[in-house]
């Protein structure tokens, strides 16, 4: 009854035939490799190209940065600054009388030095160091991940290959089976509802295969993604040169975990910021003690008016006013017969024989002196100070921040424990996980053997007429499905080999 229900359907399918075969046909010989790719070469090119491992490498140059920088504390700070301004032109108040004043630019430069020790000084070193520690730690980590990574889909590559055969392999055997059955249809030994049968089945194995084909590119692809490059060649040209071979594992449960626990990077990464808080208490702490500070510098500025006349004129009245008093100092002493008059009242107060101008001296040293933007600074005095200082009350700020670092710590000791008790329950998980995949490799071995041997009894029954197309069929799907479950089962091993890898934190083959 269940034949003569599929027989619409094998009727429809026979015009398909020619063509499922044709796009069959194209992936019945495997493409001529071009390019090869091993394991080692897939996990060289991804240290050195995958984008997620190089983000947590570059972590490392800040990291030693921090260390340097701590010891650079113990060392005073340099700083040098510099600069120009304009001051336009206006009136100052001299008591009741008004001056005009000139516009003038000004230049300036400040060198200082600074110096600080406390407790947080003393402490930077320790914690810095032990925070570049957690960092190496953490591309360690991501070092392990990343193998885990590409080694797992170098593995969904390989067995995407194996299970390419397998559909490859069932493509050959329905092609026998069509030609048995074509073969035994001419000689009047089988009807044609066998050979429709056996077309059908021949067009499912063939789109299968190129299924396969497809699931086998994608998973190359991802590779190559994971590994952050680019394929060299078309994909199809590719192929993967690693076999891995199926050995009884033989790994100690206990010297597993002892293992993890001394080596895994991500628990030594906690370990180490559990250190780090440690210092930052002791930094913190430091706050209710003395800080120690020190400051040097050294500064300098020029002025240079932009409208000399008024200088001029200035230093012009100056020289009047003190000829003037010269003049009246000289009357007085002619008139009381005192002697000791002043013989030229103008000259030594920088006016011209007339009085009534600068001479050419002193006009030009009133230029030259007014000549100095905006590098010819008038130096001040240098300054330096040493202060000892001790804060009694910050408003409970220093208590706050002492309790967040305790409070850090703890989580710090919390996050270490968390950690270590999730690394000791995977590898003890992948470690029955790999002993049961190891098994599980026997199981499938029996299974395809047992339908190995059905599919042999269902052929040789068809040959002498006792059987049907559909158990043989039937048979050929059951062998298809046992090898590609054995495949499966083998690369499921090999999986678990890797991720106890990654749970231990080290390579363990």
């Amino acid at each position: 009854m269940r034949r003569w229900l599929v027989v619409p359907f094998l009727i429809t399918t026979a015009p398909l035939v020619a063509a499922a075969q044709e796009a069959a046909d194209t992936f019945a010989v495997r493409p001529r490799p071009t390019a090869g790719l091993s394991l080692a070469d897939a996990l060289s090119q991804g240290r050195t190209r995958s984008p997620a491992y190089l983000q947590v490498l570059n972590n490392a140059e800040p990291a030693k940065w921090g260390v340097r920088n701590a010891y650079g504390s113990f060392l005073p700070t340099l700083s040098v600054s510099g600069g120009v301004g304009y001051t336009g032109s206006g009136q100052s108040q001299f008591g009741a009388f008004f001056r005009e004043t000139s516009p003038f630019w000004g230049s300036n430069y400040q060198i200082g030095l600074a110096w600080r020790f406390d407790g947080r000084v003393l402490a930077g070193p320790d914690q810095q160091k032990a925070l570049q520690r957690a960092t190496d730690e953490d591309i360690e980590d991501a070092g392990v991940g990343l193998r885990a990574d590409i080694t797992t889909q170098y593995l969904n590559a390989l067995a995407a290959v194996a299970q390419t055969e397998v559909a490859r392999e069932q493509v050959r055997r329905n092609n026998e089976f069509l030609r048995l059955a074509r073969a035994r249809h001419q000689v009047g030994q089988a009807t044609l509802l066998d050979v429709r049968q056996a077309e059908a089945t021949q067009v499912s194995s063939e789109v299968a295969l190129l299924q396969a084909f497809q699931v086998e590119n994608d998973a190359k692809l991802e590779l190559f993604r994971r590994m952050g490059v680019a394929p060299p060649v078309p994909i199809q040209q590719v192929a993967l040169t690693d076999s891995f071979p199926v050995v009884a594992p033989a790994y100690n449960r206990d010297e597993l975990l002892k293992l993890a626990e001394e080596q895994n990077p991500s628990l030594k990464a906690l370990r180490e910021r559990e250190t780090a808080a440690r210092a930052n208490v002791r930094a913190v702490r430091s706050d209710f003690f003395p800080r120690l500070t020190a400051q040097a510098g050294w500064s300098g500025f020029t002025q240079q008016f932009t409208n000399e006349n008024l200088l001029a004129q200035e230093q012009l009245a100056t020289g009047q006013q003190a000829a003037a008093q010269c003049t009246f100092d000289n009357q007085v002493r002619a008139g009381l017969n005192l002697g000791g008059i002043v013989p030229d009242c103008f000259g030594p107060n920088g006016l011209d024989a007339t009085g009534t101008m600068l001479n050419p001296t002193t006009a030009q040293q009133v230029h030259n002196g007014n000549n100095v933007f905006p590098f010819s600074f008038t130096g001040q005095p240098f300054q330096a100070a040493l202060t000892v200082s001790l804060p009694l009350f910050t408003g409970f700020s220093r208590h706050l921040q002492l309790a967040e670092a305790r409070a850090q710590q703890q989580d710090a000791d919390e996050n270490v424990r968390a950690q270590a008790l999730l690394v000791r329950a995977s590898v003890e998980s992948r470690y029955l996980a790999l002993n049961a995949a190891y098994q599980a490799i026997g199981a499938q071995a029996t299974g395809r053997d047992a339908a190995r041997e059905q599919l042999r009894l269902a052929q040789d029954r068809y040959r002498v007429g006792l059987g049907s197309a559909l158990e043989i069929s039937d048979a050929q799907n059951a062998v298809q499905k046992a090898e590609g479950d054995y495949v499966a089962a083998v690369y499921a091993y090999h999986r678990a080999v890797t991720a106890l890898e990654a749970a231990v934190g080290r390579p363990l083959r």
